[in-house]
């Protein structure tokens, strides 16, 4: 998991970068502009923000979640390393994947809930559960897998709803931030030319709601 972002207006030339879900406890270290945050009884990184990150990416714009390239995650790493600490960030696979959703149970505790078993990429199902009116097994549709950041800045985790776990959640058009969606409840249910485990393209998206 890697989730970056860039706000200048906001918070100055610093980029956020987030790898885990915030732990109970954290701490930090502080280092040539790079702070490290991380759960002190496991030593496990958090996340990083770089405060000076122009200094290692004079190129970078944004405002909000931004995408980091294979060539900015080589540049970050090494400013890492330079810094002392370990050079640990991948390049991630897209957030938001083109699903299908293999089957699509009523929750046992809930009147409007599913669960779902949705394909994502790399041949992995995800178990999510969902409230769209218009669920059915046999659907295509787009799923912010955990990690993803939200049109509105809320981050996917995973989580466990009426007492099922739920890795993920089947998105609408608005919550996508799509071009004109509309704000009647129900999942987005994209046309059988798109392809499952593919990242979803927001250009595309854009198109599938007239104005």
């Amino acid at each position: 998991m890697l989730i970056a972002s860039y706000n200048p207006q906001e918070l100055g030339d610093a980029l956020i970068v987030i790898l885990a879900q915030d732990s109970a406890e954290q701490a930090h270290t502080v280092r040539d502009n790079i702070a490290r945050i991380y759960d002190p009884a496991t030593e496990k990184t958090l996340g990083y923000n770089f405060l000076a990150v122009s200094d290692i990416l004079p190129e970078i714009t944004g405002k909000g979640q931004v995408t980091l390239s294979e060539e900015d995650v080589t540049a970050l790493n090494q400013a890492l390393e330079d810094a002392g600490f370990a050079g640990e960030l991948e390049v991630p696979d897209s957030p938001f994947v083109v699903g299908y959703v293999k089957s699509a149970e009523r929750h046992p505790d809930s009147d409007h809930m599913f669960i779902t078993q949705t394909v994502v990429d790399h041949d992995q199902t995800l178990q999510i559960v969902c409230g769209s009116p218009n669920m059915r097994e046999g659907i295509r549709v787009v799923v912010a897998k955990p990690g993803a950041m939200m049109a509105d800045g809320k981050i996917i985790w995973p989580g466990v709803l009426r007492g099922v776990d739920s890795a993920g959640m089947i998105c609408t058009g608005r919550e996508l931030g799509l071009a004109n969606a509309p704000t009647k409840p129900g999942c987005l249910i994209l046309d059988d030319d798109f392809e499952v485990g593919s990242a979803f393209d927001f250009d595309r998206g854009n198109t599938i709601f007239k104005a």
